[in-house]
């Protein structure tokens, strides 16, 4: 029977099994398959609670997206305007506007609730 898991030896072993079950050939809706399925999701909240990862700043995640997207820092001007609004942003000397959020959400995809962080 999976229960939560509650400490480090917990999600070990819970890590363990899981992987074991990645390396069959399950079947969907079997035992198995529901086994991994759940195990995945009590070691997904166990990971969120004791190893939370932080959001990227505003910058990081445009830097990032950037070189996901193979574009090139002159490319974000065309996003945000004038070239030189685009070197106080990756500066850090001026902080984005809401239409310039907009715009990244629109056409570079970094979600809205990155972008309005404090930074």
């Amino acid at each position: 029977m999976l229960k939560l898991i509650k400490n480090n030896q917990q999600y070990e072993n819970a890590l363990e099994r899981a992987y074991l079950l990645m390396q069959k050939d399950l079947k969907v809706d079997s035992k198995q398959s529901d086994e991994l399925e759940v195990l995945s999701i009590l070691i997904k909240e166990y990971e969120n609670e004791y190893f939370p990862i932080a959001k990227p700043t505003p910058l990081e995640a445009i830097k990032f997206r950037l070189e996901q997207m193979n574009m090139s820092e002159s490319e974000l001007s065309t996003i945000l305007g004038h070239r030189s609004r685009k070197s106080e942003i990756l500066s850090g000397k001026r902080k984005l506007s809401l239409d310039m959020i907009r715009k990244l959400v629109d056409q570079l995809y970094i979600p809205a609730d990155v972008l309005i962080q404090a930074y």
